[in-house]
C-alpha cells in the first residue's frame, strides 16, 4: 500500500540559505530538521533515534549524511538509512518544490485521518 501523505508549506524565510546549514522548523506541530544539501532540501528529525542527540547539532558531511552529534552515527539525507551501521534508522520527510516554494509530506498515521 503505498503511503498516504499531509502535505505543510514551509515557512521560507525559515528554511537553511547556505548548503550544510540545519534549520529547525515547526511543522504541524513537531519540529523538524532541515538542510541544503547540493541545491536540494531534505528534511529529517530532529532527534536521532539512537540516543536522542539533537540533530539540529550535528553536521552534514561531504557524502550526505547528517551526523550526530552525540556519538556521530551517520545517517542519509536521502533516506535516513543509517551508514555508519549500527542499525538505525533516522525518520526523513519528503519536500515537494511547487510554484509556491517548498511543501513537506507527513505520513498519515492511525485509524482516523
Amino acid at each position: 500500500m503505498a503511503k498516504e501523505y499531509s502535505w505543510y508549506k514551509l515557512e521560507e524565510g525559515r528554511l537553511p540559505f547556505a548548503e550544510k546549514e540545519i534549520s529547525v522548523l515547526e511543522v504541524n506541530g513537531k519540529k523538524i530538521c532541515c538542510t541544503l544539501h547540493q541545491g536540494q532540501l531534505f528534511a529529517f528529525a530532529y532527534k536521532c533515534p539512537h540516543a536522542g542527540g539533537i540533530m539540529a547539532d550535528g553536521v552534514i558531511d561531504a557524502a550526505g549524511n547528517i551526523v550526530c552529534p552525540l556519538h556521530r552515527y551517520k545517517f542519509s539525507l536521502k533516506n535516513g538509512y543509517n551508514s555508519s551501521g549500527e542499525g538505525y534508522y533516522l525518520k526523513t520527510y519528503p519536500i515537494e518544490q511547487r510554484e509556491d516554494g517548498p511543501w513537506l509530506g507527513m505520513e498519515k498515521s492511525g485509524w482516523f485521518w
